[in-house]
């Protein structure tokens, strides 16, 4: 193996909550939130885990970057974006 294969950072080929499970602690918050309510904005997000809004940010990235979070503008705001859980 060459260093470039060993030192790649892809994401896991793994689904659900086991993709979840090597994500960062605030990740798994965030989707254990996002289990018990349909959908929500990041603020809200940030309001119900008492995380700071940039630390919910990273979170969503990470989530969405394993594709267990799906997301989509919202209704009510075009200037906010809904997040909701995509794990079955």
């Amino acid at each position: 193996m060459s260093a470039t294969e060993t030192a790649s950072t892809e994401v896991p080929n793994e689904s659900g909550w086991d993709a979840v499970a090597e994500l960062p602690p605030s990740a798994k918050l965030v989707a254990k939130v996002l289990e018990y309510n349909e959908q929500l904005t990041q603020s809200q997000l940030a309001e119900e885990t008492l995380l700071p809004s940039r630390t919910v940010r990273y979170a969503l990235n990470r989530l969405e970057e394993v594709g267990v979070v799906d997301s989509r503008f919202s209704f009510t705001d075009a200037r906010k974006r809904v997040y909701t859980l995509s794990i079955e």
